[in-house]
């Protein structure tokens, strides 16, 4: 049995070969949105460090409670 539909098959295959699991690579590349480009984001030195913080407790970054902002971005970037 071959894999599910995907919408956006070469930015699936991108995923894939920067090494994101074959889940992971299919939740991004099935987005309503996949493969344009999204709006402008804040950088991470212009949020707060309460911002921060909840950012890295969505996607589970470990530690993150005794982390100071400086390390909060540091640990956002390097997920």
């Amino acid at each position: 049995m071959g894999r599910p539909s995907i919408k956006n098959e070469d930015q699936y295959d991108a995923l894939r070969d920067e090494g994101y699991s074959k889940e992971k690579a299919a939740r991004i590349a099935n987005t309503e949105n996949s493969g344009k480009k999204g709006g402008q984001a804040r950088s991470y030195e212009e949020r707060t460090k309460q911002e921060l913080y909840e950012q890295a407790k969505d996607i589970g970054i470990d530690g993150r409670s005794k982390m100071d902002k400086e390390e909060l971005i540091k640990a956002l970037r390097n997920h």
